[in-house]
């Protein structure tokens, strides 16, 4: 099969680790051993966050005065290349006799989309109420609670389509190879009367994702993060994990619009517009999410909802 699988930030960067080089590139090992068990088996087309990447670099590029700072849709490149490299050589040791490539991609947006009124994708670290405060006043930042803590939010518009699909295809056709694209999203560029331009936001991966695995006509989208399976009430006592749901089942609940609300829709979204299947789980099970042994499964003819036994 053909499967996208789109990585979460946490996978790269857990909540409250330190943005240190030696901890991504533990964390990425890890991911890589998963995901290379899907990728000995089928065609993988790999996607990733890039909140905590893009918003350290903000930081660092907001330290140097010399300079006016670079936007967002470079520093969304930037972050591309970098963990685009970083996977490319793990999966490499993983899988040896296997070509791994990283394509630098563009996401086309609409210049009026309203998410640019109304910032909500998180950035760089977590702060507290305080610091959180202060950093608003001092640089103009929009910033929102994330669980106990608080972040920089930018704006993040819907992704309209993958410029570079050609070049995709063209790769995805010459061989079993894995494929690294679509990285944070991809980079945000509008259409103007010269051709494209980029703009200050940061594309939403598994909106992205869903975009992508639609128009190269995947098998499958994998939505890997760090939850076992989509719940019906995240975090109250009488939550149940989903085993398997169709789009329709799905959405009769209510997700959390920061975290796994868009995870949800992306996964629907792929299924309804002819996808055989999506699903979501945990990065350590990959392998048996994609064999129906784990996570949430979702597909069109679900009957029934079904559950995990806790």
């Amino acid at each position: 099969m053909l499967i996208v699988i789109a990585l979460g930030g946490n996978a790269i960067l857990q909540r409250h680790q330190p943005l240190e080089e030696a901890i991504q590139k533990d964390n990425i090992a890890i991911a890589a051993a998963s995901i290379a068990k899907v990728a000995a088996n089928h065609q993988v087309v790999l996607t990733h966050g890039n909140g905590p990447q893009v918003g350290l670099l903000a930081l660092q590029n907001d330290a140097y005065k010399a300079v006016e700072p670079y936007t967002l849709d470079v520093l969304g490149a930037e972050t591309e290349g970098m963990i685009g490299y970083l996977f490319e050589q793990a999966l490499r040791n993983q899988l040896p006799e296997q070509e791994i490539i990283t394509l630098l991609t563009q996401t086309l947006v609409d210049s009026k989309d309203p998410a640019f009124q109304n910032p909500t994708k998180f950035v760089g670290p977590v702060y507290g109420k305080a610091q959180a405060d202060k950093l608003q006043q001092e640089k103009g930042w929009a910033v929102k609670p994330d669980g106990d803590y608080y972040r920089r939010v930018v704006p993040s518009p819907l992704p309209q389509a993958i410029i570079e699909l050609p070049s995709i295809q063209y790769i995805l056709d010459s061989g079993k190879i894995t494929l690294i694209c679509a990285g944070g999203g991809g980079i945000p560029v509008t259409r103007n009367g010269q051709g494209l331009e980029g703009v200050e936001a940061v594309v939403d991966k598994d909106r992205a994702s869903q975009v992508l695995a639609k128009d190269i006509q995947a098998n499958g989208l994998v939505m890997l993060t760090d939850v076992a399976a989509v719940e019906t009430h995240f975090g109250k006592p009488h939550s149940k994990k989903i085993r398997r749901a169709s789009p329709e089942q799905l959405a009769s609940l209510d997700f959390a619009q920061g975290s796994m609300g868009p995870k949800v829709q992306s996964a629907c979204d792929f299924v309804n517009t002819g996808g055989d299947f999506s699903a979501i789980g945990s990065l350590h099970d990959a392998q048996a999410i994609v064999q129906m042994k784990a996570g949430t499964f979702i597909e069109k003819d679900c009957a029934e909802m079904e559950f995990y036994n806790v």
